[in-house]
């Protein structure tokens, strides 16, 4: 499942709606990536969202 291992982001519900205005129904998916990261001293493979990602990197430098 798309979901972030470490905030907990999921896939979210809305409508598309053309120039119409029919309403059908669609899901805004996380950008989910598989990363290794170091947890405790050991390697660890997670699926993290990139904006995770993104702070992850900055804490290490």
């Amino acid at each position: 499942m798309a979901k972030c291992e470490i905030c907990g982001k999921k896939p979210g519900f809305g409508l598309n709606r053309p120039w119409s205005r029919k309403a059908t129904k669609r899901m805004f998916k996380p950008n989910i990536q598989k990363v290794t990261l170091w947890e405790n001293g050991r390697r660890v493979r997670k699926k993290v969202c990139t904006r995770c990602l993104r702070t992850l990197m900055k804490a290490k430098v």
